[in-house]
């Protein structure tokens, strides 16, 4: 998915300095951005006070939104560099194709995760037909300095493990949870997890000691450690927790986000993340002139690719991973 925001701010990200040396209890604030024609997203990651939770550095949440009469999620060709992007639906279905060929249609319960490597290009669109209802998360990983470069690809997963236990099913994304492991290709330690929590469930969630973590409110609401989380809010439960209470009264989907802290320093501006700000400015201007490294999405006219916009007249620089 892209990040479509005409005037993009540059976000300065990694390093050690924000992560929290034990445990917190820190409510995320969310920030609407349209995304295409008809969709609205919640922006929750990077935010105001916080930018990374492990190599996690972008969270954007949207729906429940009724796309019945509309074309649903239309996002263009557009690139991305030196990340991967976790496609998630609660509920709907979203038809991706990108530079290396792939053609996709996926829906809830699947796992679309593609690794931009050095350089690719994709489309996110809602297919017609579609379901009446839109509902997902479109989540960035970081990729570490060893393989940021290396070539892109594109992983569809149509099943994933879990378990169900006392009122909760748990589905691994990324990375391993209580014994199960996705196939989902991750580059750093982490950690993806769908929390589908029933009426009235009172759980200790286990949690690895050395990952930073957070939750974010998918649907529903739930109580985490006495606080309220709330459907589109997030919550950083900093380190050092093994694990997490939560209690919810009514049905509730939450995603649990975690990973060792990313000590490496990154800029990342647009669909681009980069070490340098001369990095970033050279995928700009490669992008908006065709070069072949980010390669050409299929069944798309070339005036239907999303340019960069107009860099910041500030010089980009690679800071740490909090304001």
């Amino acid at each position: 998915m892209s990040n479509t925001e005409p005037r993009p701010t540059p976000r300065e990200v990694g390093g050690l300095d924000g992560t929290a040396a034990g445990p917190a209890l820190d409510l995320l604030p969310a920030k609407e951005v349209p995304l295409g024609e008809n969709t609205v997203v919640r922006r929750l990651l990077p935010t105001l006070g916080r930018r990374m939770v492990g190599a996690w550095a972008f969270v954007d949440h949207y729906g429940p939104d009724d796309v019945a009469a509309t074309s649903g999620m239309q996002v263009t060709p557009h690139p991305h560099t030196g990340l991967q992007t976790v496609s998630w639906l609660l509920q709907g279905t979203v038809h991706h194709r990108d530079s290396l060929g792939s053609d996709v249609t996926f829906g809830p319960g699947q796992l679309a995760l593609m690794t931009a490597g050095h350089g690719i290009a994709h489309s996110e669109q809602s297919p017609v037909p579609h379901p009446r209802f839109l509902h997902g998360a479109q989540l960035w990983v970081a990729l570490p300095d060893a393989t940021r470069d290396t070539a892109p690809a594109f992983e569809h997963h149509a099943t994933l493990p879990g378990f169900t236990s006392d009122g909760l099913t748990a589905t691994v994304l990324m990375g391993g949870f209580g014994g199960a492991v996705s196939p989902g290709t991750a580059h750093t330690p982490i950690v993806g997890v769908d929390l589908d929590l029933a009426a009235g469930a009172d759980v200790e969630v286990p949690l690895e000691p050395d990952f930073e973590h957070a939750l974010l409110g998918a649907s529903g609401g739930a109580d985490v450690e006495g606080a309220p989380l709330a459907h589109g809010a997030m919550v950083y439960l900093g380190t050092g927790r093994r694990s997490v209470r939560i209690r919810t009264e009514a049905a509730t989907r939450l995603l649990l986000l975690g990973g060792e802290p990313f000590e490496e320093r990154l800029v990342m501006w647009w669909n681009f993340v980069g070490r340098s700000g001369e990095e970033i400015a050279e995928y700009a201007e490669r992008w908006n002139d065709g070069d072949p490294r980010f390669g050409v999405v299929a069944g798309f006219d070339e005036d239907q690719r999303q340019l960069a916009p107009a860099l910041p007249p500030v010089p980009l620089k690679a800071r740490g991973r909090v304001r």
